[in-house]
Order: C-alpha cells, then sequence, then structure tokens
C-alpha cells in the first residue's frame, strides 16, 4: 500500500529521524515535512516546506499532495526546552499548533485517513498515590502541577476531540516514557550525564527509559500499522535511580532537599543543569506505563529499560570521540536543492 505522508516539526530530533526511517521504505511514495525552521538532519527524498502551523496553510499543502497519513511530532514536552523558547509561545505551539494541524486534517472532503500524535507520559504526571503502572484508560488522578503538564493534557483532548469528529481516520497517540540515547538532549540525559546522579533525600524512584531507536520504531510502527487509540510506549522493566547510577558507573547521590524549590534549583545549578518541576516531580516518586497494549498492536522494543541505560553508559564513554569528529548537520537551502534536483548528479540515473 502506497502512503503520501506528512511530518510536522523536522527541525526536532525526532521529525527528522522519522523522515529518515520513512525514506528507507519504497511504499512511502512521497514524504513531506513541515516546520518553521531548518530539518534537524539530513533528508535524501523528503521534501521540505518551510511553514508553521497555520491551519490554511498546513490545508493546502494536504489537499494539494493528497497527504493520506500525518504525524505530529512538535509537542514540547520539558520545560528546559520551553523556557527556551519562551513560555507563551511553547503553550501556543504546544495547544494552539496542535488545533491548527488537527484542522488541517479534518473534514468531509480531507485526503487524511491516519494521524499519529507524538505525546508524553507526563499526561499522568506524578504523584505519592499513582498506581504502580499507569494504563491508558486511567485518567489523570491530580490536576497538572506545570504549564507542560497542562499543555500536554489540552493538547491530548484537542486529538481526542478530533478523532470523535472524524470517524473514518485511524487516531493514534503515543505517550512515550522519557528518552534516552546519545543523541536526545533532555533534562534526564542532562541529569545523567553529571559525575554523580543527583537525587532528592528520602526518595529513590522507579524509572522506564526507551532508547531513541525505539521511539523512532514506535512512531514508524503507527505509520504503517493501524494502531487506534491511545498507547503508552515504555520498554519493558523498571529500574530505581540508584541502580540506574550503578549501570552508569556513577555515585548516586540524593542531595536535594525534599522541601522547597529554590535550594534545590540553586544546588542544580551550579552543577550546570535546571531541573524542571515535573522532572522535580518524578525524582521524587518515579512512574511507570503499562507496556502490553502497543505490544499487543505488534511493535517489539528492541531494548529493555536496563540495556538502553546499559547503551547509555557506553555513549556517554564514547562521548569525546564522537564530539571530535564530524561537524554536526547543518542545513543549506541551496546546497540541498542542488544536491536534490541538478541534473550534473542524477546523470547516471537519466542515462547521462
Amino acid at each position: 500500500m502506497k502512503r503520501r505522508v506528512l511530518i510536522t516539526g523536522v527541525s526536532t530530533y525526532w521529525g527528522g529521524r522519522l523522515a529518515q526511517e520513512l525514506e528507507k521504505d519504497p511504499a512511502n511514495e512521497a514524504i513531506i515535512a513541515v516546520s518553521p525552521d531548518d530539518p534537524a538532519c539530513a533528508l535524501e527524498r523528503t521534501e521540505y516546506v518551510r511553514v508553521g502551523t497555520q491551519h490554511a496553510l498546513l490545508r493546502r499543502i494536504v489537499h494539494a499532495a493528497q497527504i493520506d497519513t500525518v504525524v505530529d511530532t512538535r509537542l514540547i514536552v520539558d520545560s528546559t526546552t520551553a523556557g527556551r523558547v519562551g513560555r507563551s509561545l511553547a503553550h501556543e505551539m504546544n495547544v494552539l499548533g496542535t488545533m491548527n494541524v488537527l484542522a488541517a486534517c479534518g473534514g468531509p472532503d480531507s485526503p487524511v485517513t491516519k494521524v499519529v500524535f507524538k505525546s508524553s507520559a507526563h499526561y499522568y504526571g506524578c504523584e505519592r498515590d499513582d498506581p504502580s503502572f499507569f494504563t491508558e484508560d486511567m485518567q489523570r488522578p491530580h490536576p497538572p502541577r506545570t504549564r507542560i503538564e497542562s499543555d500536554i493534557v489540552e493538547a491530548e483532548d484537542a486529538v481526542r476531540e478530533f478523532a470523535a469528529r472524524n470517524p473514518k481516520a485511524t487516531v493514534t497517540t503515543l505517550r512515550f516514557c522519557n528518552g534516552l540515547g546519545p543523541d536526545v538532549r533532555t533534562s534526564h540525559t542532562a541529569l545523567l550525564s553529571l559525575p554523580a546522579v543527583p537525587g532528592i533525600l528520602g526518595f529513590d524512584p522507579r524509572y522506564q527509559f526507551i532508547h531513541e531507536d525505539d521511539m523512532v520504531g514506535a512512531l514508524h510502527h503507527a505509520v504503517v500499522a493501524d494502531v487506534p487509540g491511545v498507547h503508552n510506549v515504555a520498554p519493558d522493566g523498571v529500574l530505581a535511580l540508584s541502580e540506574i547510577a550503578g549501570l552508569l558507573g556513577k555515585p548516586f547521590a540524593p542531595i536535594l532537599p525534599p522541601w522547597g524549590t529554590s535550594l534545590a534549583t540553586a544546588l542544580t545549578s551550579r552543577m550546570g543543569v535546571r531541573i524542571p518541576d515535573e522532572v522535580r516531580q518524578q525524582l521524587r516518586y518515579g512512574r511507570g506505563l503499562d507496556n502490553r497494549k502497543i505490544k499487543q498492536s505488534g511493535y517489539r522494543f528492541a531494548l529493555t529499560t536496563r540495556e538502553t541505560v546499559q547503551a547509555f553508559a557506553a555513549a556517554l564513554r564514547l562521548k569525546p570521540l564522537r564530539e571530535s569528529g564530524e561537524a554536526p548537520y547543518r542545513y543549506e537551502r541551496e546546497v540541498e536543492e542542488f544536491l536534490r534536483w541538478s541534473p550534473s548528479v542524477h546523470r547516471d540515473e537519466s542515462g547521462g
């Protein structure tokens, strides 16, 4: 079955990685990537359009290219990232942006038959009375504590309403646990990259970590298979933070105070890391996701939580070598257009 796919957020790590994965499959006859910013990685078959989330422009692209599958990877789920772009802008991108993307996909004349939305386990929050493992049919037990958590809940509400209004479309929401890998940049990867793994005094929380390749694999799975509804995406296995420190070969240092935020912020700031509120809550109580539903849909995780942490430990050891290698990719429109379309580059393909 031929697919015509549109990916939002190609300037993010996940949007770019998914586009590269989709390029490998000839069944994807068209891959369109949109973002207001340049792509984060080199793309070969993917066509890039510099556009934000204006629903009128996105709708024109969707209809003109006869897009049948839309994957929305833009959601900001880390307060540190939100702080860099600005809280108000992050809220606009998360909530209004999601509504605009969905508006571009809906309507009786829309060619879109599948929408995949990349969400986060921050939807559930972290509290002392949480269940051992959240299942997809569980509602958040407490009101959102942070703007990011509130954004995620509002964005998912919009996706749920879209699915109800468009019953002919397969709508998938993927709630990912914390990602980990050599190229992932989050508050948790920054914490685990410190010489000692900090924790909160008196707490040793449970964690699941998904490898960056499994995150891309789950997104790809949702594109090629029909997996409607909400799915938790977390690998098998749960580790205490102290066990994670041991696997990384680092001391576990529960030095952060369990009360107040100013002292904890001052301590971590001196270490060069800012701990957002949603991460601080996870450092207290941890979180577990039930992953049976995504596995029943046919997805198989390549790595467990333990294996993901071990792979991250190996990547940290090799980090000096990786940083001394090639310069990071930088998008240059003129060069990309030349490589993609010049007859001088493609002369062998045309028999020249």
